[in-house]
């Protein structure tokens, strides 16, 4: 398998609300809307959110045995106002900030913040290993 992303799929309970937030909120440009989902563009790939229920019964699920697991998104950027100013805007959006902007252990600073759904987002900026991708 060739190692690339091109579509990562949130299960959402509210897809309005969750557009609303992204697109609205944060921004993102809205790629296609098919009926129940709609995809952002990404910079080379897609985030898409899609009813949970429906979601995990495409993946032969039972809605009880999703979650958003032990997994974070990441938007790196490339100074600490970036970090500040995107965590700022992503309160104001409705997200909730489980950490704010903070030196880090890695050297790097960042925050975090959880969209209405909960799925975890990290802000960054310093580390040298992701620079590229800013």
């Amino acid at each position: 398998m060739e190692p690339r992303l091109t579509v990562i799929t949130l299960g959402v309970e509210n897809l309005d609300r969750s557009v609303e937030f992204y697109r609205d909120g944060l921004g993102f440009p809205v790629l296609e809307r098919m009926g129940e989902f709609v995809a952002f563009e990404l910079n080379g790939f897609a985030l898409a959110l899609y009813p949970r229920d429906d979601h995990a019964t495409g993946a032969n699920l039972d809605p009880a045995e999703t979650g958003t697991g032990d997994v974070s998104l990441a938007h790196n950027v490339e100074t600490r106002g970036e970090v500040e100013a995107l965590i700022d805007e992503a309160a104001a959006a409705g997200a909730t900030i489980t950490k704010p902007p903070a030196e880090t252990e890695w050297g790097g600073y960042s925050a975090y913040f959880t969209d209405p759904d909960g799925h975890l987002w990290e802000v960054a900026t310093g580390a040298e290993v992701f620079e590229r991708f800013v």
